[in-house]
């Protein structure tokens, strides 16, 4: 009996001495795919892309296990425990390169307006709340994330959905106004343990339209207006000069004016006169060779 209770008393001894074993409520989205489940080890197929091979140089090391991104004693204070810039990482180091700003990390293309499927990984499940938060329209993925780009309330606030085939599944009305590149953040609160775990999964919204701008018609005023002439005033001396513009004139047609009585009349005069001075020189050029003649006969 003594040797019994001598056992139990060193047994006693050395709980204190035994470090506490991590809680077990791992998880984390791979629908949409988040980048942890596309990074990480044990997650995806996509840790060979660009974008995760960047984010393990980033990190210095490898990532630790794709579930097991999860920050103690956080209990809704998020803002607090997790900083501006670090929101994908959770704050923590051995996840750091999952902060870096690129717009080609592992995505989903998404339509707003629609329903979004979410299925969350959860290797051990456990009971809990799940946040959903969403970029505002306007966010730049060539930024780190921070809180403000989240808004001030989540999406939706879903609590122990259903587990099937080893995920939780629920779904998020997306808003109707996003466009191109944005991050859907998940925050899971579990209520039977300590951890929340933290994840950023990347969507693509379809382009905004492009506006095309149509020129109105002008109004029948603005046309004749239009038509108007311009008059532009010139300053040669103290008083303007007005000069008046208008359209040139169009080309007038030549005037020819008939042969008419009155032609005809002045043509006979000039017949007439034309004869009277010929048979002058005439009658001169007969008394001037006359008097020559008689001349000679005289002499």
């Amino acid at each position: 009996m003594v040797r019994r209770l001598a056992a139990v008393a060193a047994a006693a001894a050395l709980v204190p001495l035994i470090p506490a074993l991590p809680a077990f409520a791992h998880g984390a989205p791979t629908t949409p795919i988040s980048r942890t489940a596309a990074c990480a080890a044990g997650g995806g197929t996509a840790t060979g892309t660009a974008a995760c091979k960047a984010a393990r140089a980033a990190n210095g090391e490898a990532f630790g296990t794709f579930d097991n991104l999860r920050v103690a004693n956080v209990n809704g204070n998020d803002r607090k425990f997790v900083p501006d810039g670090k929101l994908c990482s959770g704050g923590l180091d051995q996840f750091k390169g999952l902060d870096i700003a690129r717009d080609d990390f592992p995505s989903t293309s998404v339509t707003g307006g629609k329903s979004l499927a979410i299925k969350y990984r959860a290797t051990l499940p456990h009971t809990g709340s799940f946040r959903i938060y969403l970029t505002k329209q306007g966010f730049d993925p060539a930024k780190k994330l921070a809180w403000g780009d989240l808004g001030s309330s989540a999406l939706a606030e879903i609590k122990d959905p259903p587990l099937r085939d080893g995920s939780y599944e629920m779904s998020v009305k997306l808003p109707s106004d996003r466009t191109g590149r944005q991050i859907l953040y998940i925050v899971w609160q579990t209520s039977s343990t300590a951890d929340t775990y933290y994840s950023c999964s990347d969507l693509v919204f379809p382009a905004a339209a492009a506006t095309v701008k149509k020129t109105p018609k002008p109004s029948a005023s603005t046309v004749k207006a239009a038509a108007k002439p311009t008059v532009t005033a010139t300053k040669t001396s103290d008083a303007p000069e007005i000069v008046e513009t208008t359209e040139p004139a169009a080309e007038q047609t030549q005037a020819i004016t008939p042969v008419g009585k009155e032609s005809q009349v002045t043509l006979g005069h000039q017949i007439v006169v034309g004869a009277l001075i010929l048979g002058g020189g005439f009658l001169v050029f007969a008394v001037v060779g006359g008097f020559l003649r008689r001349r000679r006969e005289n002499r």
